[in-house]
């Protein structure tokens, strides 16, 4: 449950400007998430979450990724504990991912923000990602395997 709640906090702050812990709560809620303020306190301890500017000018729960440009650089470990394996054939990558943990390791890719990729698709338990070349995805994919061997 802690796994797929963490996911589901990576989601949430992905696709959201979260401001405070309280509309994180009521975000988990309304997936049906029942968490106290302590246990997302600790989520956003254990996720290593900051607080950024957002475009709006206002700060926000991130992952801090955005900022960094290191590609082994990993946001509490919910990318390392998601992924069952990682493979390509021609220009595409597929990772497949624990049950319901895909949308969070696939915004954990995004995040990196790589020139390589095209695009991503994430299921429930797989994620495509389109490269650029064959070469691009054999070289995500190398780097991708470096991250979950760390």
């Amino acid at each position: 449950m802690k796994k797929r709640r963490q996911a589901k906090i990576l989601e949430i702050i992905a696709n959201n400007d979260v401001e405070t812990q309280e509309e994180l709560q009521e975000y988990l809620q309304s997936y049906g998430f029942e968490v106290t303020q302590a246990t997302i306190s600790r989520d956003i301890k254990e996720l290593r979450l900051v607080k950024d500017l957002s475009s709006k000018g206002r700060y926000v729960y991130s992952t801090g990724k955005k900022r960094k440009n290191n590609v082994n650089y990993r946001a509490g470990g919910i990318f390392n504990e998601s992924i069952i394996s990682i493979d390509y054939a021609l220009n595409t990558i597929v990772i497949k991912c624990f049950a319901g943990m895909a949308n969070a390791a696939c915004a954990a890719i995004d995040s990196m923000d790589s020139d390589e990729i095209l695009g991503t698709i994430a299921g429930d338990d797989t994620i495509f990602m389109l490269c650029r070349t064959e070469e691009n995805a054999a070289n995500f994919t190398a780097k991708l395997r470096d991250m979950l061997n760390a």
